[in-house]
C-alpha cells in the first residue's frame, strides 16, 4: 500500500462512516436489528479502513481529515433527509473547519514513522 491508497481507505472510511452516521438515528437506539447491522458494519469496517490510513498518513491529519468532512457531510445529509436546516453560526463554524482541515494538508509534510 502507498499513498495513494492511504487517501483512497481515507475517502472510503468517511464514506462508512457518513452512510453510518446518517443512519444512526433509524436505528431507534439500536432497538431496529437492519439498521443497527447496518451501522455497525459501516463503523467496523470505516475503523478497519482508518487503521491501514494511519500507517502513510499522520494520526492527527488522518483524523482531522476524516470528522471535518464527515461533519460537512453529515451536515449537508441531515439538511435533506430531517430537514436540520444548520443557522449561520453553524455554516460559519463548519466552513472554519473545512479550512482548518486545508491548512493541516496544505502545511504539512507527511511523513508517518
Amino acid at each position: 500500500m502507498n499513498l495513494t491508497y492511504a487517501y483512497i481507505f481515507l475517502a472510503l472510511a468517511i464514506i462508512l462512516e457518513v452512510l453510518g452516521t446518517s443512519f444512526l438515528k433509524d436505528t431507534n437506539g439500536f432497538t431496529k436489528l437492519y439498521p443497527s447491522l447496518f451501522v455497525l458494519t459501516a463503523f467496523c469496517i470505516c475503523v478497519y479502513l482508518m487503521s491501514h490510513t494511519m500507517k502513510f498518513i499522520p494520526v492527527g491529519i488522518t483524523y482531522a481529515t476524516w470528522s471535518g468532512l464527515g461533519i460537512v457531510a453529515i451536515t449537508i445529509i441531515a439538511t435533506f433527509k430531517y430537514k436540520q436546516i444548520p443557522n449561520i453560526p453553524t455554516i460559519i463554524g463548519i466552513s472554519l473547519i473545512v479550512i482548518g482541515v486545508s491548512i493541516v494538508h496544505l502545511m504539512n509534510d507527511i511523513d508517518v514513522k
